[in-house]
């Protein structure tokens, strides 16, 4: 093969795969709109899987270096009611299945595996045409462009390049997750350190919640979720911290002290993060020369699986393109084949996983999850 890959959006997906192809011999380019790795927080904890996001690392020859980030004991699991009372305490049983690392650091890795000049910061896509024959032009908002013989979009929920091969547009799934954090936690926040414990912990309730994490550093990030219409969101002034704290807490009122502590001590402003999803089984007709990876292909409700799937596709996709350098086609209809039928079964469990933390038996369904699992042959 004697072309480069050029991938738009330098996340966990894209880089994923420009790191495998790398391993394979396969040139790419990496194009990401921020202007350095550190313009911006890369978000909280995640949990990677053995079936999915390892299986990529390993693909990327990173397993160790992965496993040098982990935050151990971290699978720890609590669920509470909104009283405060514990209903599951799970230990974490030391298996890494699925170990917790930031997100930060998990971009870091891959970054550093990729040779200098392969990502190229400041290039914010401001759009993609077809040049026919697969061939396709960048142009970016700094207003240089590139025309390429293989597009890959791994730009995220809100893609510039979905509009090449797909109509589809993300929609609000009804429910906001607004982000705080407490630091020095258990010095700082005793009562709600102890609430959220080694790991994970989900209070809960119907149509709302807190999510929590305890994160290295003594880091307590929170997610406080709630099934509002968007325009509860938008009337809300986050840029006031304080009347934005004071209004979301408002709405956990008669909640346990160490629970709404969360919200009301947190030392960050708090950041509103409105749910959107693409339709379920999002597909689309082969187009030449370009596809999606990530949540670009797949936008869909949290679910633990966001940045394990990206991962997986990227590795999926290069060690396709990797196997038939001479038929990219070929190599582009077999990546989406296998996306779509794995992403139709994550849209599935997304949507149950969203009504188990704010259905209507919540947190109870939650539990059953839990202690389902907890069962022999289960």
């Amino acid at each position: 093969m004697t072309h480069e890959v050029t991938v738009v959006g330098g996340g966990l997906g894209g880089l994923a795969l420009a790191r495998v192809l790398q391993v394979n011999g396969v040139r790419a380019v990496v194009y990401e709109a921020d202007p350095s790795p550190q313009a911006r927080t890369q978000g909280g904890q995640l949990d990677i899987h053995e079936y999915n996001g390892q299986l990529a690392l390993e693909a990327a020859g990173l397993l160790e270096e992965f496993r040098s980030i982990i935050h151990e004991g971290a699978e720890a699991t609590r669920v509470l009611d909104r009283g405060g009372a514990v209903l599951i305490d799970q230990p974490d049983d030391g298996s890494g299945k699925r170990p917790e690392v930031l997100r930060g650091d998990l971009r870091r890795i891959l970054l550093e595996s990729l040779p200098e000049g392969t990502v190229q910061w400041g290039k914010k896509l401001a759009g993609a045409v077809s040049l026919g024959d697969g061939r396709h032009e960048l142009t970016f908002t700094d207003g240089t462009r590139v025309r390429t013989d293989l597009l890959v979009g791994a730009d995220g929920a809100w893609s510039k390049v979905r509009k090449l091969v797909s109509d589809a547009e993300p929609t609000y799934v009804g429910t906001t997750s607004i982000e705080t954090y407490l630091y020095d936690a258990d010095e700082k926040h005793a009562e709600a350190a102890k609430a959220v414990g080694a790991g994970a912990m989900y209070a809960l309730s119907p149509g709302q919640g807190i999510t929590a994490h305890r994160e290295a550093g003594d880091i307590l990030h929170t997610y406080v979720q709630l099934n509002r219409p968007i325009e509860w969101v938008t009337g809300i002034d986050f840029s006031n911290r304080e009347a934005a704290i004071a209004r979301v807490a408002a709405e956990y009122e008669g909640w346990a002290p160490e629970l709404t502590a969360l919200i009301t001590d947190s030392e960050a402003a708090p950041n509103p993060r409105p749910l959107y999803t693409l339709p379920d089984g999002h597909h689309w007709a082969r187009v030449p020369g370009v596809t999606l990876i990530g949540d670009a292909a797949h936008l869909m409700p949290p679910s633990g699986e966001g940045a394990n799937l990206a991962m997986f596709d990227g590795s999926e996709l290069a060690k396709a393109i990797a196997a038939n350098p001479d038929d990219l086609e070929k190599a582009l209809g077999e990546h989406e084949k296998a996306m779509f039928a794995r992403s139709d079964a994550e849209y599935v469990d997304a949507h149950e996983t969203l009504d188990w933390l704010l259905g209507e038996r919540a947190p109870y369904s939650l539990v059953d999850i839990f202690r389902g699992a907890n069962q022999p042959n289960s």
